[in-house]
């Protein structure tokens, strides 16, 4: 029968619970490092007694398992509504029982953090997501793209979220001051995770207004239109909100009024044709609703400007030479009406950069370390080379034979257990390391991977192996 706990497990939270109420924080962060601890752990989590021996996701946690792993994919996401857990399909190899009776992501997040409302002592738990398919080929938020599964997340885990924007190398935190907490990483399919740690994009334009709100457009070099939505915080930098596919075309420019209303012009993809669109943006997600596309001239390198509320000017350039034409326009009901059409000598408009007030931004590109030269950065007059991604909710993991650019700011590592040789190294470097596959006690290593994730946690040769370890409950 799975034990509850060991007699480790109920020292180390029943010393920690001490610390904390008594108020003693020097006491608790003298507790070791999260990157030097070792945790219990399980693989593939959710198949409870399928091919293995876990239990519900509440019993492993009872058990002082501190990392469980789940299998999503993004197959009917729409319709679902949430992703859907399994190994190799939807469903594949989830045990319910004892364990949420649906098979979306978001029940099985909630089981998580409901365990640790009711437990504040217990050491950090780590849920890893290992995505198994691609989540940057959905269009937006409603088909299930990262600004989605970042949703579930804080949904899930609300303020026990220990966010990867909050993580310091300098200064990692103790397993003391992380009791309580709740770490994400996602693991899986490699484009996901490198497309949750940055963008790539070409022509890029952005717009800012009053309200601090800001709109990125870009195309992505093979004929696509993209968008990133944002917010310019207090101290300088945008935080990014939504993203999203929009149309086709290329070399796009963008105009936002203090009312969020949205103006976006491009040219066609394979024509000199120009086109435009009208947006609204929720103030409150950051969405964009989008009008359809309408053609409104022919011409290149369009540009575009509001010079009152309702009021609009764009100016491009022929497609046959270098003269300059433009247009005025009055922003109706998701609809421009167009007038005034003539050659001009004024310039087309800088639409890397926008200014409101004393504050600007402006988009650009370049690479970051690994990152490729086509990386979206944005600059504003107090920051220099963010980059434009996801809020970094989650982790992201690093395995062997991935790009150096996933390796870059990982702190996550990951592989079989068979792999003794990058587990040591990488524990070595005081990184937090899972080697999943741990089904006997001659997988362990020395030093032992700090989640040795098991379809076993119970069987004697672990519980032995991890107590002799000092494993953290």
């Amino acid at each position: 029968m799975p034990r509850s706990t060991t007699a480790l497990s109920l020292l180390a939270v029943t010393t920690a619970a001490s610390l904390l109420t008594s108020g003693n924080a020097e006491a608790a962060a003298a507790e070791p490092p999260l990157t030097a601890a070792v945790f219990r752990a399980t693989h593939n989590s959710y198949s409870g007694n399928l091919g293995g021996a876990r239990g519900p996701i509440s019993q492993q946690l009872d058990a002082g398992i501190r990392f469980v792993e789940y299998d999503i994919h993004d197959n009917g996401f729409t319709s679902r509504g949430d992703y859907a857990l399994g190994h190799d399909a939807p469903g594949d190899e989830v045990d319910h029982a004892g364990n949420p009776a649906s098979g979306n992501l978001g029940d099985w997040l909630r089981t998580v953090g409901t365990w640790s409302a009711a437990h504040p002592q217990a050491a950090p738990i780590v849920v890893a997501l290992d995505v198994k398919d691609n989540l940057t080929d959905n269009a937006n938020h409603a088909e299930g793209n990262l600004a989605a599964l970042n949703d579930r997340l804080t949904s899930a885990f609300g303020e026990r979220l220990f966010r990867a924007s909050d993580y310091r190398p300098a200064g990692p935190p103790t397993v003391g001051q992380l009791r309580g907490r709740i770490l994400a990483v996602l693991s899986g399919d490699g484009r996901t995770r490198t497309l949750y740690r940055r963008d790539t994009g070409y022509n890029p334009a952005i717009a800012l207004n009053n309200r601090g709100q800001v709109v990125e457009v870009h195309d992505s070099g093979n004929g696509t239109l993209w968008y990133w939505t944002g917010r310019y915080g207090s101290d300088g930098r945008v935080s990014w909100l939504r993203h999203g596919r929009y149309d086709t075309g290329e070399n796009p420019a963008v105009a936002m009024n203090d009312n969020g209303d949205v103006v976006e012009v491009h040219e066609s993809e394979n024509t000199d044709a120009l086109w435009y669109r009208v947006g609204r943006l929720d103030a409150a997600t950051g969405e964009i609703r989008w009008s359809a596309g309408r053609q409104y001239d022919r011409g290149v390198r369009p540009t575009i400007r509001f010079t009152g509320q309702a009021r609009l000017r764009e100016i491009h350039q022929s497609q046959s030479g270098g003269q300059n034409w433009d247009w005025d326009g009055v922003l109706g009901d998701m609809a421009v009406s167009w007038s005034g059409n003539g050659k001009t000598a004024d310039p087309r408009y800088d639409k890397t950069t926008s200014a409101a007030g004393a504050s600007w931004v402006r988009v650009r590109t370049a690479a970051d370390r690994a990152t490729p030269a086509e990386t979206l950065r944005v600059d504003t007059d107090r920051v220099t080379g963010d980059l434009i991604r996801y809020q970094q909710v989650a982790f992201h993991e690093f395995q062997k034979g991935n790009s150096a650019e996933l390796q870059q700011d990982a702190l996550f590592y990951a592989a079989p257990a068979s792999e003794s040789a990058f587990i040591t190294g990488a524990r070595q470097a005081g990184k937090l390391v899972r080697g999943w596959g741990f089904n006997s006690a001659a997988d362990a290593t020395t030093p032992i991977a700090g989640y040795p994730a098991t379809d076993t946690p119970y069987a004697s040769w672990y519980v032995q192996v991890l107590d002799r370890s000092g494993a953290v409950s």
